[in-house]
C-alpha cells in the first residue's frame, strides 16, 4: 500500500472505519475484474482503489448497503 495514496484518500473519507470498508469493497472489485475508474500503471488493487478515492471518485456513499438482519 502506498501511503502517499492513503493520505489523500483520507483528505475524502477522514472515517477509518469508512475508509477501510470503502478501499477493501472496491479492491474486492478490482480484482474480481472491475475496470479502474483512472489511468494508471499499478496493479494494485488496493492502490488503484485508494487512488480513485483520493480523486473523489469513490465515495463511501457508492459502496453497496448491506441490509441488516431481521432479529
Amino acid at each position: 500500500m502506498n501511503v502517499k495514496y492513503l493520505e489523500q484518500a483520507k483528505k475524502m473519507i477522514p472515517d477509518p472505519r469508512k475508509l477501510v470498508i470503502t478501499a477493501s469493497r472496491r479492491a474486492k472489485y478490482l480484482t474480481r475484474g472491475a475496470r479502474p475508474m483512472l489511468r494508471t500503471t499499478d496493479d494494485n488493487s488496493l492502490n488503484v482503489a485508494l487512488m480513485e478515492i483520493g480523486e473523489g471518485l469513490i465515495t463511501c456513499e457508492d459502496a453497496p448497503v448491506e441490509k441488516a438482519a431481521k432479529k
